[in-house]
């Protein structure tokens, strides 16, 4: 089975919408044997090395020893073999370590560093589960009348005790898009990057009751101040950090005077084919992209080497 090409994508899990709504059950799969978890500090994932990187997935026993305010395990889904995952957030342990010990040579890492290096599939879990133990350690009451509200369905909702309000785990999308005319492309700065030589696609969140082509010629116009008439769609990325969905678009500018949105962006500019391919193998002066980690990359390279289905 091939995953799609992009880190953070191809989570092979049966998320189980059955069994997860049996909180009697969840229970019960929590103790089995074959049960598997894992655990999150700071929302850093446990990862093996030994030698090569793999999530570090571990029994369920040390469950018994955390603290109450650590929060619950979140029922992540079935392998292939129907072998029950959890995450867990372990966050209010102060020392780890005990914990990392009990897999062979693993440590908390970084999340977006370790899915560089994990096979494509369990970067996909990473971003399911990080999502959610981010969602859960950052909405625990509820919205409606402020009370401490209780993980569900393995974490895939929570509910309130008092006014039986029910939350659901936000996905926030943003459109990227690779802006382009003819054969020279569009890519800018964030303000937040002003000190550096990073330049990247264009990008926002979507807004309510807007279209993905909507959202693309709105945020062009209003980061770049150029109107988008064709959009194309490329693809997708979840992005974990902390819970958004990155939907990657080729957008067709007809107007080229650009007018840079200052509270937004540092600089934005024209780049001919050329100067971005150099780019791509990091020997444009003066300018960096982002690396395949990022759906960003893989926009503009298939932009710049012509199999963008534009």
């Amino acid at each position: 089975m091939s995953y799609p090409n992009h880190i953070f994508a191809g989570n092979q899990f049966d998320r189980g919408d059955h069994e997860r709504r049996d909180e009697d059950l969840l229970k019960q799969m929590l103790q089995q044997d074959n049960a598997r978890v894992l655990p999150f500090h700071k929302l850093m994932p446990l990862v093996r090395r030994n030698p090569d990187a793999e999530l570090a997935w571990i029994s369920h026993e040390f469950l018994d020893d955390l603290p109450e305010e650590a929060g619950g395990p979140k029922f992540l889904g079935f392998d292939n073999e129907r072998n029950p995952h959890f995450a867990v957030d372990i966050t209010k342990v102060e020392d780890p370590s005990e914990i990392a010990a009990i897999a062979p040579s693993a440590t908390f890492e970084d999340g977006r560093a370790a899915a560089a290096d994990i096979p494509g599939d369990q970067s996909g879990i990473l971003a399911q589960a990080r999502s959610n133990l981010n969602w859960h350690a950052t909405h625990r009451y509820c919205s409606v009348c402020g009370t401490e509200s209780q993980s569900r369905r393995g974490g895939l909702m929570r509910e309130c005790t008092a006014c039986n309000s029910q939350h659901f785990p936000r996905t926030d999308p943003v459109a990227i898009m690779m802006v382009y005319q003819g054969d020279r492309c569009v890519m800018g700065q964030t303000r937040a990057r002003s000190t550096t030589t990073f330049y990247s696609c264009l990008a926002g969140f979507m807004d309510q009751g807007e279209s993905i082509e909507e959202g693309v010629r709105r945020e062009v116009r209003e980061e770049a101040g150029l109107e988008v008439g064709k959009v194309t769609y490329h693809s997708s990325q979840p992005w974990p950090f902390p819970n958004s969905l990155m939907i990657g678009c080729h957008a067709e500018a007809i107007s080229d005077e650009i007018t840079v949105d200052e509270g937004e962006m540092s600089d934005v500019r024209w780049f001919t084919r050329d100067e971005v391919l150099l780019a791509l193998e990091d020997k444009l002066e003066g300018v960096n992209i982002p690396g395949p980690i990022a759906i960003a990359h893989h926009l503009i390279k298939s932009w710049a080497a012509g199999t963008a289905n534009i």
